[in-house]
C-alpha cells in the first residue's frame, strides 16, 4: 500500500520569531521576555543576558504595531502626494520626514495620481491605520469626507492647494504673485504676444497662475487673445500641440509662460525645434535648468513641506487656534531664456 506523506508548502518568507520563541530558548517566562524587550525593571542581570542572547540568536524584533495600538497612539503621520515622480515633491517629502523624525514620528506616504477617488481611499486607509496626523496635497475639491476624522482628533494640513469645503490649515506657494512676476518679466523684455500653457483648470494652482498671467497682461494694457491660453493635462502630447499652435501661424507668440515644471520640460523641447528664438519662463524649477539657461519662478518645496509639518505638530501638541493659511513667496531666477527679446 502506498503511503503519502503530507508536506507543508515552503514559503518564500520565514516565520518571524515571537516572544514565545525567545522565552522557550532562554528558558524563562513570557513576562520576563516582555520586561527585557521593553526595558522594564525586575529582571536579574544573568536572566537578562540569557534573554538577550536568545533575541540575538533568533533575530527577534519587537512588534511596534501591536505595542502602539495598546498605547492608543501610532506616532506616525501620513503624507498624500499628487505624484511621487514629480521632482517638486522630493524635497517637500524629505522636509516633512525630517520634522517628523525630530518629533519621534514615522512618515507614511502615498500618491493620489491626481485622482480624487484615489486620494479619498488613501487618506481614509491612513486614518484606519490610526495615523496621528495628515498632510495632504489635494487632488479633489470636496474634502467633507474628512470631517469625521478631523473631529475625532486627526490633525490635518493641506499643502500646495487649499482644502475643498472644509476648514483646515493650509500651506501654499504664491502661485498668483509668482506667475504675475514671471509674465511681467517677459513684458519688460519687450514681449506683447505671450502664450500661457497650464495644468487642468480644476486645479487651484493652475487657475491661480492663469490669474497672475491675466493680471500682468492687464497691468501692461495688453489684451489677451484666447488662442494664447491653453489649460489641460500636462501630458507631453497635449502640451506640445498647444505650444506648436501658439508658435505657428501668421502672428505667433514670441514668448511662453509654462504653468508648471512638466509643462516647462515639453516647452523646452518644442522651442528647441523652432527656427527663431522664443522666450520662456517656467513656474517651478527643473533639473538642469541652470545649465540650459531656463528662467524660472522658483518655489521652495522644502520650506513648504517643513512649514506644513511644523503646523501639523503644533496641532498635535494641542494648538487650538483657527485654521491658518500660510502663503510662501516665490523667487524669479533669470538665466537667459526669459530675457530674450522678441524675434
Amino acid at each position: 500500500m502506498d503511503r503519502t506523506t503530507t508536506r507543508h508548502p515552503e514559503t518564500r518568507y520565514g516565520t518571524r520569531p515571537t516572544m514565545k520563541d525567545v522565552a522557550a530558548r532562554a528558558g524563562v517566562g513570557l513576562k520576563t521576555v516582555s520586561r527585557v524587550v521593553n526595558s522594564e525593571p525586575g529582571v536579574t542581570p544573568d536572566t537578562e543576558r540569557r534573554v538577550q542572547e536568545a533575541i540575538d540568536a533568533l533575530g527577534f524584533r519587537r512588534n511596534d504595531s501591536a505595542r502602539v495600538l495598546r498605547k492608543g497612539r501610532t506616532a506616525s503621520i501620513g503624507l498624500v502626494l499628487e505624484d511621487l515622480a514629480d521632482p517638486f515633491y522630493g524635497p517637500l517629502s524629505r522636509a516633512v520626514e525630517e520634522v517628523a523624525r525630530a518629533h519621534g514620528a514615522l512618515l507614511i506616504n502615498g500618491s493620489s495620481a491626481e485622482d480624487p477617488e484615489r486620494e479619498q481611499e488613501l487618506v481614509l486607509a491612513l486614518c484606519a491605520r490610526r495615523v496621528d496626523g495628515l498632510i495632504v496635497i489635494p487632488a479633489g475639491d470636496d474634502h467633507r469626507y474628512l470631517e469625521p476624522e478631523i473631529k475625532a482628533g486627526i490633525a490635518t494640513v493641506f499643502v500646495d492647494r487649499p482644502a475643498g469645503r472644509v476648514e483646515a490649515d493650509t500651506v501654499l506657494s504664491d502661485s498668483f504673485g509668482g506667475s504675475r512676476e514671471g509674465v511681467a518679466h517677459l513684458i519688460a523684455h519687450g514681449h506683447r504676444r505671450i502664450g500661457f500653457i497650464g495644468d487642468q483648470p480644476r486645479i487651484h494652482t493652475a487657475t491661480e497662475r492663469l490669474r497672475g498671467y491675466h493680471a500682468a497682461m492687464a497691468d501692461a494694457g495688453i489684451p489677451v487673445d484666447d488662442r494664447w491660453v491653453s489649460l489641460g493635462t500636462t501630458a507631453p502630447g497635449r502640451v506640445r500641440a498647444a505650444a506648436e499652435a501658439m508658435l505657428g501661424g501668421p502672428e505667433p507668440v514670441t514668448a511662453l509662460f509654462a504653468g508648471n515644471n512638466r509643462v516647462t520640460v515639453t516647452a523646452v523641447r518644442v522651442i528647441a525645434e523652432q527656427e527663431r528664438p522664443v522666450a520662456l519662463v517656467g513656474f517651478d524649477d527643473i533639473e538642469l535648468a541652470d545649465l540650459l539657461g531656463i528662467t524660472v519662478i522658483s518655489q521652495d518645496a522644502a520650506a513648504v513641506g517643513r512649514t506644513a509639518a511644523e503646523h501639523l505638530f503644533r496641532r498635535l501638541d494641542g494648538a487650538d487656534h483657527a485654521p491658518a493659511r500660510v502663503e510662501l513667496p516665490t523667487t524669479l531666477i533669470p538665466r537667459g531664456s526669459g530675457e530674450l527679446p522678441p524675434a
